[in-house]
């Protein structure tokens, strides 16, 4: 009894300490899920309300009632889209960009970022930080110039580069490859130097070092990286928009905005199915590899 009347008020701090802990640590969980509820609407509102919307008929879209909540609903819009030869040109064209795009893009970004990470020489840590802020520069900026480029490569060699939708594989790299290649570099910062040295001491060329240890234990940084490019590539639309004209050259996202608004007429059914279709690649791309695109995207926080 003497030792419980001891150790009772030693105890009862302690005790007031964890339910302290347990009190702010309630409080922290709620405003979390506050805010993880808030960011889930303000975000999903807009994709919720562009599949309402394709849903429906023009009539109903124009007509005065709830915008959200569809009274007759129909596939018309989507059955048209998918019938519609032009739909699936565009649909082809982002599709055969974007696969060459990520396949450029990738074997230039490994091969950079190797070299920046482990070959080390002089003047790579300061090539390597210019490697990014060419990432910064907005493209806002940069397709001018382009344009000009092209208009003396018309008219010095006969090379006619404006309206293919070929050209836009020669362009899209100029946004992928700095910022793929820097996502590299921290990747392949945070592989142990072992690793390498023990490659080179067994008389394994850098190539072989590349390809045989790097490549392999990089593989999640190399998904992230390629996850990036697809999604620049597959939804880039200033560019397109810049070089491309002709109906049968366009790519998704310029092609759904010409060809489904004529004047001030905007076919809204349509537009929202045609934003949904062009979402759907990326989508899934993301839903089956984002742990890898995470583990890419952190691996250079992590070192050490």
């Amino acid at each position: 009894m003497a030792d419980a009347a001891v150790t009772s008020p030693a105890g009862a701090p302690t005790r007031a300490r964890y339910g302290s802990m347990s009190r702010d640590r309630r409080w922290a969980l709620r405003w979390s899920y506050f805010f993880l509820i808030l960011f889930a609407i303000f975000f999903l509102t807009p994709p919720i309300y562009m599949f309402i919307t394709s849903l429906k008929t023009s009539q109903e879209i124009s007509a005065e009632i709830n915008p959200w909540w569809v009274f007759n609903p129909t596939l018309n819009n989507y059955i048209t889209l998918l019938t519609q030869n032009i739909f699936l040109k565009f649909f082809l064209n982002s599709a055969i960009v974007a696969v060459c795009t990520v396949t450029i893009t990738m074997c230039i970004s490994v091969i950079a970022a190797f070299s920046l990470a482990r070959m080390k020489f002089w003047g790579s840590a300061t090539l390597a930080t210019g490697v990014f802020l060419t990432y910064l520069v907005p493209e806002t900026l940069l397709f001018i110039p382009l344009f000009k480029m092209f208009a003396w490569v018309n008219e010095t060699l006969g090379i006619q580069l404006m309206n293919n939708w070929w050209t836009l594989i020669i362009l899209y790299p100029t946004l992928t490859v700095p910022f793929c290649t820097w996502i590299m570099i921290g990747y392949f910062a945070s592989i142990p130097k072992e690793l390498d040295e023990a490659a080179l001491i067994d008389g394994a060329t850098w190539i072989q070092t590349l390809t045989k240890i790097f490549i392999p234990v990089a593989l999640p940084g190399i998904i992230a990286a390629t996850i990036f490019c697809f999604t620049v590539s597959w939804a880039q639309f200033l560019y397109p928009l810049a070089f491309t004209t002709s109906t049968s050259e366009l790519v998704l996202p310029v092609g759904i905005i010409t060809t489904l608004i004529k004047g001030d007429v905007f076919n809204w059914g349509q537009i929202m199915t045609g934003a949904l279709l062009g979402a759907a690649p990326p989508l899934i791309i993301y839903a089956f590899l984002m742990d890898y695109y995470i583990a890419g995207l952190t691996a250079g926080a992590t070192k050490g």
